[in-house]
């Protein structure tokens, strides 16, 4: 198993490295001009123009330029020379010219928002969507499966700003049953930080549970008709065992692949979700920064995006190992 998690993490890391050099190579060597991005077209002047050409090393060969900017990410680096230097301490990825705030103080402030909806939202989502799955496959044909599969397949057609706006207007300005969309702190406030996020995370069951029930659904049935099922069940084993300790685990395996996949890339930054409900999060601020072309804060949530779907990768690897014990086997026997 430690070398098979060894061996993913190293393919990560290389992933990683290829990510940047395109993410660099993109952003820095494209038909337009970066220092002007930065800047501004409206407001630049051309001694700024000039003062951030040369902090951001344009002047420099394309390999040094690369070498400066990931060296600042791990060590830190010192942006522009002499009295109009910006310190900018690990991990730097660069630094807003029109405001003179490091991205990384940007990132710091809009990814606990982030995270706060990503990670919420998927604990709802999967709970909700697995045990409606696996009920009604345990219920096959049934009024519950039926009405489950009709459920799923409404939520999955329905949007998030739709269902967002919609639920909002009721829940919140109609009936005043939930309070307003809002971010706290869950280290200051935990119950103020749960009611803020609750209406985005229902919102998020909801419309991702629709995929998770009709896959978990479809695996179950697969999986109780397999040799091994019938095996517990003809030695006697309790049917609560039959279902959870062996068919639920053999089916949650694509289920694990999904997931993962899902929660990385909303991690990269749910800008429909945020918008939605006016959270200030990663997505929404990625967003305005497109609008403003401010290329840093671009290329740094470019950057995390494609961090946070290599990481959920090699967790839905390392997870493989335990839930499937022929994963953790090839791995060795190589």
């Amino acid at each position: 198993m430690l070398r098979f998690l060894v061996r993913r993490l190293l393919t990560a890391v290389l992933t990683l490295v290829a990510i940047s050099m395109t993410v660099f190579v993109l952003f820095f060597l494209g038909p337009a001009d970066p220092a002007s991005s930065m800047c501004g077209s409206k407001a630049c002047t051309a001694a700024q123009h000039d003062r951030i050409h040369k902090a951001l090393g344009l002047d420099r060969p394309v390999t040094e330029q690369y070498t400066d900017y990931m060296k600042g990410i791990f060590v830190g680096r010192q942006i522009g020379e002499g009295s109009g230097a910006i310190d900018c301490p690990a991990p730097c990825l660069g630094v807003d010219f029109r405001t003179s705030e490091q991205v990384k103080s940007v990132i710091g402030r809009t990814f606990p928002v982030t995270a706060s909806i990503v990670f919420g939202g998927a604990v709802v989502y999967l709970i909700f969507g697995i045990a409606t799955g696996m009920f009604a496959a345990v219920r096959r044909g049934t009024v519950f499966d039926r009405f489950s599969s009709g459920a799923s397949l409404v939520f999955a057609s329905t949007q998030i700003f739709f269902l967002g706006s919609l639920l909002l207007l009721i829940l919140v300005y109609t009936l005043g049953w939930l309070p307003g969309p809002s971010y706290i702190s869950p280290f200051s406030d935990p119950i103020g930080w749960v009611g803020g996020m609750l209406l985005p995370w229902i919102t998020l069951g909801l419309i991702n549970s629709a995929q998770y029930s009709r896959l978990s659904r479809a695996q179950m049935i697969e999986t109780l008709s397999e040799d091994f099922v019938r095996t517990a069940r003809a030695k006697g084993a309790k049917i609560k065992a039959v279902y959870f300790r062996h068919a639920l685990r053999a089916a949650i395996t694509p289920i694990v692949t999904i997931a993962g996949v899902d929660v990385g890339a909303q991690l990269g930054g749910a800008a429909i979700t945020e918008t939605t409900f006016s959270l200030p999060g990663m997505g929404k601020t990625a967003v305005k920064a497109v609008t403003d072309q401010n290329l840093a804060v671009v290329m740094a949530v470019v950057l995390i995006g494609a961090l946070a779907i290599v990481i959920a990768n090699v967790v839905v690897d390392a997870l493989y190992a335990v839930i499937d014990p022929r994963v953790k086997l090839g791995s060795e026997a190589k």
